[in-house]
């Protein structure tokens, strides 16, 4: 495997409240998304990726050993003591009090991969021809496109895109979605903040994933570059993990 990740501030912002992994050892890939202002949604993003490394290493963890179901208790383990982590902080800090964090990883355990997510932060996948979406975002406006209220097109646009209904920070309870899925020859993983998805159509991610599927680190800079491009609204954040079986 080949993995590179990228994150920029953009055009608009005046810190980069985004985070990401990519550690190849654990085989452990992830991108977060800070919010809260008055620089917590940095601190959060930052508590989220460092405690999630912390918490696979400390348990020992060797993706080659072992099976997905171990995969997904780890993960989900990881997950919700980040979390904690980021809430404590919250009690501890009344200055940060509102701040929180999107999540998005993957864990890779032999020829499978589990993915785990909060909020709206995404992964895609190029396998062939195909492109796909892996994880649904967990916001106010895709809770109305699945109700049929909003296209995807709408939803994309929508001045409540950035709403999310699901987040670490905003209580010690936290529900994370898992998905598991087998690896591919020349399957293209893309981990992202939505600053990437908000200023460019899965479409043309895709052209681009296309364009650079042999590059790695070339399709992670021209990711970023295209969103700025188009306005750069957002802090934007990719992590791209391409795929080779012997």
């Amino acid at each position: 495997m080949s993995a590179f990740g990228l994150s920029d501030v953009g055009r608009r912002r005046e810190t980069n409240e985004d985070q990401f992994l990519v550690d190849a050892e654990m085989g452990l890939y992830a991108v977060a998304d800070g919010m809260g202002g008055h620089a917590a949604g940095e601190v959060a993003s930052q508590l989220a990726i460092s405690t999630l490394a912390e918490s696979l290493r400390g348990r020992g963890w060797n993706g080659e050993d072992a099976d997905a179901g171990l995969a997904r208790v780890r993960l989900q383990e990881a997950v919700t003591e980040a979390n904690r982590k980021i809430c404590e902080t919250v009690i501890a800090r009344e200055e940060w009090r509102g701040m929180g964090t999107t999540i998005v990883a993957l864990l890779t355990c032999g020829e499978r991969a589990v993915i785990g997510h909060v909020g709206d932060s995404r992964v895609y996948l190029l396998r062939n021809d195909s492109f796909r979406r892996l994880t649904s975002d967990h916001s106010w406006v895709n809770e109305q496109v699945k109700m049929g209220l909003l296209t995807d097109d709408d939803a994309q646009r929508h001045p409540m895109r950035n709403i999310v209904t699901r987040a670490l920070g905003n209580r010690m309870e936290v529900s994370v979605e898992l998905t598991e899925l087998g690896f591919a020859d020349g399957d293209i993983f893309l981990l992202c903040s939505d600053g990437l998805n908000t200023m460019l159509t899965d479409d043309e991610i895709r052209d681009t994933l296309v364009r650079y599927r042999e590059d790695p680190q070339q399709a992670c800079t021209a990711l970023v570059e295209a969103a700025n491009d188009r306005g750069g609204e957002d802090n934007t954040t990719v992590v791209i993990l391409s795929v080779e079986q012997d």
